[in-house]
């Protein structure tokens, strides 16, 4: 699918996420090397969107700054009016863990730990019940076809298995933002159209943003808004 639109769409007025002007660059010996110069866009709750673009064209670098992982060199970012880069290092771990879900290629499940434990992780510091937790816990593991493999730990499961709990996992602090770095990277075609049509279905029930860096022009066909990453800069898709 060929992304060669050059304009931005407007900006909502009700966006929850508002991407103003990022640049990132890195000091260098000779000069600057600039990765992001200038990535703005708006994305409101519900919505979906893509992002494509050649290796070393700085997807990764961009999904790190949205997720408040890496600082920007210059811009601004607002989750639902918040800047995170603007709360001390503890806050900014709440903000993260209460706010954002992350979808990595690699699954980054902890092999000692079962299914249900896993998904359970990013909830260890949730002020709500336990058993209110675990109840959703086991809701989204049911939600993506999982129930049966609760007490299975990740060496017994397949890579679209794993790669389901990992979503589960993203989602069990209802987060406003998922951000997913090539999540069927390492995946056959059947799995990968399996997780697309999960991502799609849970983040719609869910209402949660979600943004997703991907080199499978089929897979960001699924999602609302698709844009290219070229030189630095966004440029919209069709």
């Amino acid at each position: 699918m060929p992304l060669c639109f050059n304009s931005m769409p407007e900006p909502s007025t009700t966006s929850s996420l508002h991407v103003e002007n990022i640049r990132r660059e890195y000091l260098t010996p000779a000069e600057p090397l600039v990765i992001l110069n200038g990535v703005s866009f708006d994305l409101g709750r519900g919505q979906s969107m893509a992002i494509m673009g050649p290796s070393g064209s700085g997807k990764s670098t961009l999904l790190q700054i949205l997720g408040a992982l890496d600082r920007p060199s210059s811009g601004s970012l607002t989750l639902e009016g918040q800047n995170p880069f603007e709360l001390s290092p503890k806050k900014q771990a709440v903000f993260r863990n209460q706010k954002i879900g992350f979808v990595f290629q690699d699954h980054y499940l902890l092999p000692q730990c079962t299914v249900l434990e896993n998904v359970l992780v990013p909830a260890l510091v949730s002020k709500k019940k336990n058993r209110q937790i675990e109840d959703r816990a086991r809701r989204l593991l049911e939600r993506v076809g999982l129930s049966n493999r609760l007490d299975h730990r990740p060496a017994e499961l397949s890579g679209g298995e794993r790669q389901r709990v990992a979503v589960a996992r993203a989602l069990i602090n209802s987060p406003i933002l998922l951000l997913c770095d090539e999540p069927t990277g390492n995946l056959d075609r059947k799995s990968a159209e399996s997780v697309g049509a999960i991502f799609k279905e849970l983040q719609r029930d869910e209402n949660t943003m979600l943004i997703v860096v991907t080199h499978s022009a089929e897979f960001a066909s699924l999602f609302d808004l698709q844009f290219e990453l070229m030189d630095g800069k966004l440029e919209t898709g069709r």
